[in-house]
């Protein structure tokens, strides 16, 4: 029998790790594209087709280096699904109501959501925090060499991009472009991985050490300004005078401009709108869309302009600072500032106590008895506020009555106390629920602004809107009337007043109503030391040197001015103007504050910031 010769032809070993490697990127780059379009046809956030290969290999880079961490393919799969999920949902439902992609800044912020969330969306949010993180944790091999090597790559390209932050953001603009007040567009252009390294970097590379004193003085200089010696010259000690009532109203707008949904009624009250005939259809230039409305606070309350993509109460305002309720408090003044919210939402109990609140009564402070779903009704916050404030307006001391309405949100719920009255045309939901809820807040506003006026008729009353209502997606609701495009990119010049210009009123107490005309919002706490005939030396001065040139509206990466007839986009008269203050704004909120240090001799200041540490308002958590 004649057997085979042996086969002596060399054996290709095919490492076992290669179909597993393969199998990992091919699952990233099916799920990259199955996510990809249920996204764009669920809630229209797209891509530029120009970013589509490289959103991809940002994809495929990611998922390589969770792979060369994870225990199993089956784990990788689960895990690498869920966190590029839950991106990409983030992203385009912030997209979707607040017109612009998830930023650095939103991963901080995110630690807010319980507290304004409540129900299926709550557990939808948690969802998408907890699962990933959960799966991701299950995935990784922790004994495995391979993953301290990733891990340790990891730590060392964002311990790079931290050291090197000015330079690797100049490379990806360099490389990848960069619009500065069109974020949506940066977005399309990049993809969400690339779009959330470049900007990244990009608030690395803000991280800007406090100007000098010789810094401060040209900045001064420029505004036309005092230097500080002459603000402490300027005015001298006041004795306590009106008081003095500011109400901000919770995403407070004028629907009937929606004429596409064609309401069947007018919501707002007659007398709301008697009076803002009276003031000449005044608006306030806010500093935001659809939501940030600490950011709106700011700027009523400190007199500095917000221009950042980011919440300042969070991350700009770090030290004590002589703003509104600090200033009236020099003069004898006691102030109250009544949310009902969580306490610390948007840190708003570090920033009260900073801008020298005495008092800050939060959700647990008051009787929770007529909510619209998790959010109690104006005509209950502003009852309540009376019953606490009402003789105080009466006596020997002066008051700051601040008063921040929560009822006004997002999907604009009713009790049943409040049934519906307004009807849009169908397809238009969201705008009638909106005009709803805008029909009480109105009704119950004027109620509320009757008795105070009888309470208080020589008090110093303004009201306004924080920011536009969020209508859908893409600017959904303003789009089918034609008052916003469904992108930045397109908007006209009128478009970017439109999308930040909200009812104002202004009450001079028995002298009555003052029209203010187009007032951005970091105006009006200078304008309102001068009805309460407060001559004394303030830093809120500064930004009202401009007051009768046209507006001045800065906006993230732009600006605009307006003369109440006509818009201008960022005129290069303005740029000195708004680097001066960005000067100024690094000093006094988180600086040195040379431009304040020579207000310390004036007795007022001294007393209310200098002679004794400051107490943090009381408030309950």
């Amino acid at each position: 029998m004649i057997s085979a010769a042996p086969d002596r032809r060399p054996r290709v070993r095919i490492n076992p790790r290669i179909p597993a490697w393969s199998a990992a990127l091919l699952f990233v780059a099916v799920w990259y594209l199955a996510l990809r379009m249920g996204i764009e046809l669920l809630l229209g956030a797209r891509i530029w087709s120009e970013a589509f290969w490289r959103d991809l290999t940002a994809h495929l880079l990611i998922g390589g280096l969770l792979f060369g961490m994870a225990l199993s393919l089956t784990r990788f799969c689960l895990a690498s699904a869920a966190v590029f999920t839950a991106l990409a949902l983030a992203n385009a439902l912030k997209l979707s109501i607040l017109g612009g992609p998830l930023m650095p800044d939103d991963f901080l912020a995110a630690r807010n959501l319980p507290f304004l969330l409540e129900g299926w969306p709550l557990a939808g949010a948690a969802l998408m925090v907890v699962l990933p993180t959960v799966l991701l944790w299950r995935m990784i091999a922790w004994r495995q060499p391979g993953t301290w090597v990733n891990l340790s790559a990891i730590l060392l390209a964002g311990g790079l991009l931290s050291a090197f932050a000015e330079p690797a953001n100049s490379a990806l603009d360099a490389r990848f472009g960069h619009s500065v007040w069109n974020q949506q567009a940066n977005y399309a252009s990049r993809g969400l991985p690339l779009h959330l390294l470049q900007e990244s970097a990009r608030a690395l590379a803000r991280r800007e050490p406090a100007p000098t004193a010789a810094e401060v003085s040209p900045a001064l200089d420029r505004l036309g300004a005092w230097a500080p010696r002459d603000l402490v010259e300027a005015g001298g000690y006041v004795r306590p005078g009106r008081n003095l009532h500011m109400i901000v109203l919770e995403s407070f707008w004028d629907p009937m401009e929606l004429h596409a949904s064609q309401l069947s009624a007018d919501p707002i009250d007659p007398a709301f709108r008697e009076l803002w005939e009276a003031a000449g259809h005044s608006r306030a230039l806010v500093p935001v869309f659809g939501g940030y409305t600490a950011n709106s606070e700011q700027e009523a309350l400190c007199g500095f302009p917000v221009e950042r993509d980011n919440v300042f109460f969070e991350s700009g305002l770090r030290r004590i600072v002589p703003f509104l309720p600090r200033h009236l408090a020099g003069a004898g003044y006691r102030s109250f500032a009544s949310h009902p919210n969580w306490a610390s939402f948007w840190n708003r109990v570090n920033a009260y106590r900073r801008i020298g609140f005495d008092t800050y009564w939060s959700d647990v402070d008051f009787a929770l008895d007529d909510m619209n779903d998790q959010f109690l009704s104006d005509a209950s916050l502003y009852r309540q506020v009376l019953e606490r404030l009402g003789e105080r307006f009466q006596g020997p001391t002066p008051v700051f009555n601040y008063v921040l309405t929560y009822f006004g949100y997002l999907p604009y719920p009713l009790n049943e106390r409040r049934p519906p009255v307004v009807r849009a045309t169908e397809g238009h939901e969201t705008v009638e629920a909106y005009t709803n809820t805008v029909y009480y807040k109105s009704r119950e506003l004027m109620d509320f602004l009757r008795e105070l006026r009888q309470l208080d008729p020589d008090g110093v009353v303004v009201l306004f809107g924080d920011h536009l209502p969020a209508l859908g997606g893409r600017f959904g609701g303003y789009r089918e009337s034609g008052l916003l495009a469904s992108e930045q990119t397109d908007f006209t010049d009128d478009m970017f007043r439109t999308l930040v210009a909200t009812p104002i009123i202004l009450i001079d107490g028995r002298q009555g109503v003052v029209p203010v005309g187009d007032l951005p919002l970091y105006r009006l706490p200078s304008l309102l030391l001068e009805l309460l005939g407060d001559r004394r030396a303030s830093i809120m001065a500064l930004t009202a040197a401009q007051r009768h040139a046209p507006a001045i509206r800065p906006l993230p990466g732009m600006h605009f001015l307006s003369d109440g007839g006509t818009v201008t986009i960022c005129r290069e008269a303005s740029v000195s103007w708004l680097d001066a203050i960005r000067v100024l704004q690094r000093d006094i909120f988180g600086g040195d504050q040379y431009a304040i240090d020579g207000l310390h001799t004036a007795p007022s200041f001294a007393e209310a910031v200098f002679e004794s540490p400051p107490e943090p308002p009381q408030v309950r958590l």
